[in-house]
């Protein structure tokens, strides 16, 4: 049978003898990168940069020590702790403080009692709400006036800031001047300074409703009635020892006395000062 001829001319034995006999070439190796050991070991970390987090880290926690110290977050969470049942509860003593007997809060070791546990805790979240309440009040009543203004708004806020901040300096001065051992704290007298916006809400709201006889009328009975629940909730606080609640019968009671007065006398004034010039 006939062989076809191969397509294409066939190259020589010495040829392909040589081609297997040549040294095969290597592509050169990568040079080593900068952050890598040229001995192909992994890097060795770098004694400045682990230095540097360290100290990072070490004044982090200082900054957050001293944030807590000032500020104390953890309480702060605690006085926030109310619920539906304590709110209600909160406000009915608020405007009617009379039938109510047994104010004594029951305080127990390290944090303070949460407010949903016992309704004579006292709570930030309350004078917050009502603090903003009041504001948005104001405004209303300012625009029904045709006299609102945003820097009139932001006035009326920060003076009502200010005089809270005086209000609970003012407390805690007389506190170290009386020599009182009590248990309050400033988180507690911003608690007992904030309430009285309960009743200046209401006020106001009376006043836009039933102009300026309404006003005095509701203002009127929750002066009475702040005034009530803050002799009844700091008496046995500054009258009493803190850790039994026994009143005391020394020299100092009597102007124990008269500071306990003074504070809860201090709430309708500034009830009045705050709303007057809003009707």
């Amino acid at each position: 049978m006939n062989s076809e001829p191969l397509a294409g001319p066939v190259p020589p034995l010495e040829h392909l003898w040589a081609a297997q006999s040549r040294p095969r070439t290597t592509p050169p190796a990568a040079p080593p990168r900068l952050s890598e050991d040229p001995s192909g070991l992994p890097p060795r970390p770098d004694p400045l940069s682990s230095l540097a987090a360290a100290y990072g880290s070490s004044l982090a926690w200082r900054g957050r020590a001293l944030v807590e110290r000032l500020v104390p977050l953890r309480r702060l969470q605690c006085y926030f702790a109310v619920d539906t049942r304590y709110v209600g509860q909160k406000m009915a003593r608020l405007l009617f403080p009379f039938g109510h007997q047994d104010w004594q809060v029951r305080y127990q070791r390290g944090p303070p009692v949460a407010p949903r546990f016992d309704v004579n805790a006292p709570d930030l979240y309350i004078p917050a709400v009502a603090f903003i309440t009041y504001l948005l009040v104001a405004g209303l009543a300012l625009g029904m006036q045709n006299r609102f203004s945003p820097d009139l708004l932001g006035l009326l806020a920060s003076s009502a800031l200010a005089w809270l901040i005086v209000e609970v300096l003012a407390v805690l001065l007389g506190l170290y001047l009386a020599a009182v051992n009590t248990e309050l704290t400033p988180i507690d007298l911003v608690a007992f300074s904030g309430y009285k916006y309960v009743g200046m809400i209401a006020g106001l709201l009376a006043g836009l409703v039933f102009g300026k006889t309404g006003y005095y009328t509701l203002l009127g009975w929750c002066c009475v009635t702040i005034f009530v629940f803050t002799i009844r909730s700091l008496r046995l606080k500054i009258l009493s020892e803190a850790t039994e609640g026994v009143p005391r019968r020394d020299t100092q009671n009597q102007v124990r006395m008269y500071l306990t007065v003074a504070v809860a006398v201090l709430q309708p004034l500034l009830m009045y000062w705050l709303t007057s010039h809003l009707i």
